[in-house]
């Protein structure tokens, strides 16, 4: 059985990975940590909890070594919209974090390595329709400046070490769990809770903006996927995946099939220039083939449930 952590736990992805984690694995064998943000209680009280700050190398290894880690998930990072207001801080947190995570990794029994990337780390020069795994990566935003560097050091540190270190370019993650971090698919989780709550909602995204986008349940899947992964069946250490493509205009279409009344403005910010840099559309085939990806929901069937979830919930 593996022992696990996942470093940022109380993130938007991290606070429903962890649950799922100790389902599977059991609930004293995934260690969650956390920095600022407090955790959930349902983390709190089904296993686990210590504080943990990447950006020092000697509680990371204290850590990895008192609790026999073997498989690191590393979640902190500072997302694409709060990146271009702390841009220092953004790199301090997303680079120096990780080099610690693989530093320490090196030196100890490390089997796996889960680190998410994303499509921050595609650019203006990338092709935006079905944008491919292997392209062009110049990025605009210190988050994508970052996710690109990160890439580059997971692939280093497999090349020198040996480290087994696994990726995924994720997309937008829309989730009925946990709200959004300062990213700039923010937008698509907003939208429900002000529709449900206000009935209506004004998007700092233009009404024809498609970017790529992933439900929660398809990101938890997709992650656990790659780390259960045969090794010997992948031929490269990042990897493209996405749920679904859709626009603004269309989003609001599917949540008036359920809420008709819901009032939509949009008053593009400067998260519209972010958005612009970014893919519309994303060619995971690589992941599809060499380990079995395939989403479980789209458009339709995603807003469906949020919907469901969220009204209950509020």
């Amino acid at each position: 059985m593996r022992k696990i952590i996942v470093i940022g736990a109380a993130g938007q992805i991290g606070s429903e990975l962890v649950p799922a984690l100790r389902e599977k694995y059991g609930n004293n064998n995934v260690i969650a940590t956390g920095r600022r943000t407090p955790l959930p209680k349902n983390i709190v009280d089904s296993g686990p909890v210590i504080y943990l700050d990447a950006l020092n190398r000697e509680m990371l290894a204290k850590t990895f070594y008192e609790y026999e880690i073997d498989t690191i998930f590393h979640m902190a990072s500072i997302l694409s919209a709060t990146g271009e207001k702390n841009p220092q801080t953004a790199w301090n947190i997303n680079i120096n974090g990780l080099i610690n995570v693989l530093e320490v990794a090196r030196s100890y029994n490390i089997d796996r390595i889960i680190w998410p990337s994303s499509i921050a780390a595609f650019g203006p020069t990338t092709p935006r329709e079905n944008t491919q795994n292997e392209t062009i990566l110049q990025p605009t935003t210190m988050y994508g400046i970052t996710k690109v560097s990160g890439e580059l050091l997971i692939e280093y540190y497999y090349k020198n070490y040996n480290l087994d270190t696994r990726s995924m370019r994720l997309p937008g993650i829309i989730s009925s769990e946990t709200l959004p971090g300062g990213g700039t698919t923010d937008y698509a989780v907003e939208i429900f809770y002000e529709a449900i709550k206000n009935k209506k909602y004004t998007c700092f995204l233009k009404e024809d903006t498609i970017l790529p986008m992933m439900y929660m349940p398809d990101c938890i899947k997709c992650m656990i996927d790659l780390l259960e992964a045969d090794a010997s069946k992948l031929k490269r250490h990042v990897y493209n995946v996405t749920g679904m493509s859709f626009s603004a205009g269309e989003l609001v279409s599917e949540i008036k099939k359920h809420i008709q009344e819901f009032d939509i403005k949009y008053k593009p910010d400067f998260r519209q220039e972010i958005a612009d840099s970014w893919p519309k559309t994303i060619d995971d085939s690589f992941a599809r083939e060499e380990w079995g990806w395939k989403p479980s929901y789209d458009l339709n069937s995603m807003t469906k449930d949020m919907i469901e979830k969220l009204t209950k919930k509020l």
